[in-house]
């Protein structure tokens, strides 16, 4: 009997023990998630803190994303655009700005109002950068003094190629300003570093107006020779590219002379060659005697 009652003592001591254990285990955690919750607290109120001071103070942004990535800030202070100069270094010599200009180059080269007039018409137009524009124009106007053929045309060729865009490329191979075939022309660019200068905008430029002045001169006249340029020669119809391009001419001329010409206009729908009549309104504006076209 005593046994028995010393072992229930013992048995209920025990239990009292693990009671009281667990009494303090609970303690123990719920401290633990009040401290972790107190933790979490206080640094999401220092995190939203620090965000209004770097928010309302953008130079300590800066500093401090220098301090802790500074290879990162020394990479993005590497790396920085090239200016549009060396993007459109001519691979071969231009003429010289201080040669005296003949009469028939000043006839070529417009004065420099008439030369921002166009500048600013096709930036607006083709919606590209003025300074990037400029470049065009006056590489275009260089390259028409030096080969003698009319600025306006070249960049009415330009401008339906391309839109100006220097890095343009068609599914048949022919690249930049004025789409030009790189491969079957690859010896006009040889004094220029080879077929890879053929995305540079002045080589692009000055091979494809020898191109062009080359096929005017062998078909007789400015129509004959576009036909040509297009890749229509054998066929009897450009499918209407002449007439988009003397189209063009015309508003170059008209903006040239200082003339508000929109910037916008109705897609034309050029009628083909086959059903072309000399006595057709539309189709006699968008005809133009060589003698119109400066250098010709």
């Amino acid at each position: 009997m005593t046994n028995r009652t010393t072992g229930v003592a013992v048995a209920a001591r025990q239990l009292a023990q693990v009671t009281n254990g667990m009494a303090k285990l609970r303690v123990t955690v719920r401290s633990l998630l009040a401290t972790a919750q107190h933790t979490m607290t206080i640094c999401g109120v220092t995190a939203l803190v620090m965000l209004a001071v770097l928010y309302f103070r953008p130079d300590l942004a800066h500093a401090l994303s220098k301090t802790l990535a500074p290879q990162q800030a020394e990479a993005e202070l590497a790396v920085t655009a090239p200016p549009l100069t060396a993007l459109m270094e001519a691979p071969a010599a231009q003429p010289a700005a201080e040669t005296p200009l003949s009469a028939d180059d000043k006839k070529l080269m417009g004065s420099k109002k008439q030369q921002e007039w166009v500048t600013s018409w096709l930036s607006k137009r083709y919606r590209v950068a003025s300074d990037a524009t400029n470049m065009l124009v006056s590489t275009a106007y260089l390259t028409a003094r030096e080969i003698k053929l009319d600025p306006l045309l070249i960049l009415a060729v330009m401008a339906i190629e391309s839109g100006l865009n220097p890095f343009a490329e068609s599914p048949m191979g022919a690249q930049g300003l004025m789409q030009v075939m790189s491969k079957v022309h690859h010896d006009k660019f040889q004094d220029m570093g080879g077929v890879q200068a053929a995305l540079n905008p002045v080589a692009n430029i000055r091979v494809g107006s020898l191109i062009l002045k080359d096929y005017v001169t062998r078909g007789g006249s400015v129509e004959a020779g576009l036909k040509s340029y297009v890749g229509a020669a054998a066929f009897e119809s450009d499918d209407g590219y002449g007439f988009k391009v003397l189209a063009e001419y015309k508003k170059l001329q008209q903006v040239s002379n200082g003339k508000k010409v929109p910037t916008t206009n109705p897609v034309l729908v050029a009628t083909p060659a086959s059903a072309v009549k000399s006595t057709e309104p539309a189709v006699a504006a968008a005809k133009l005697a060589d003698s119109q076209l400066a250098g010709l």
